[in-house]
């Protein structure tokens, strides 16, 4: 992150620097170059910016899956924080969407696990939405046992897919 902001300031310093090195009449130098360096600047920051909030989303992708108890669909207080996380992500972002993925492990019927998968998924939709995020902001699908992480007729690998998981 440092190393980011250096390059910054650096593209900055070198802008300025070409800009007045560039410049020929001294009593319009000041007004030119200060323009220049106005309007670079703030296509700059705002570069910066995307930069920043594109490198908090990339960190959202990565922090963004729950896990659960066979059969159930309740959100464990351990979760409690990485949610606070997308909900601050969310509120600062009202123009980004979350999908929530619910799945399940591969033991009980289709049709128990699409529910299941729902059930999850919509858990984490009403604690979103409890801390105030907007419901259209919010959607919800169920895979049930349709997309494994991990692959396995045992419990490790069940436990693994027992999972709801955030997408922006």
């Amino acid at each position: 992150m440092k190393s980011n902001k250096f390059m910054v300031w650096l593209i900055l310093f070198s802008i300025v620097t070409i800009v007045s090195a560039c410049s020929s009449d001294k009593k319009n130098k000041y007004n030119q170059s200060s323009h220049i360096i106005t309007k670079n600047n703030n296509k700059n920051v705002s570069n910066v910016h995307h930069f920043l909030d594109e490198q908090v989303r990339l960190h959202m992708q990565n922090n963004n899956t729950i896990y659960f108890d066979t059969n159930k669909y309740d959100v464990k207080p351990d979760y409690f924080q990485m949610l606070e996380q997308h909900v601050t992500f969310l509120h600062a972002h009202p123009s980004y969407k979350v999908t929530i993925e619910g799945h399940t492990d591969e033991r009980g019927t289709p049709e128990y696990n699409i529910a299941l998968g729902e059930r999850r998924a919509n858990a984490i939709k009403i604690y979103l939405e409890s801390k105030g995020i907007l419901s259209e902001q919010i959607f919800i699908v169920s895979y049930g046992k349709e997309k494994p992480i991990v692959l396995g007729h045992n419990e490790m690998a069940y436990t693994k897919n027992r999972r709801a998981i955030l997408i922006y």
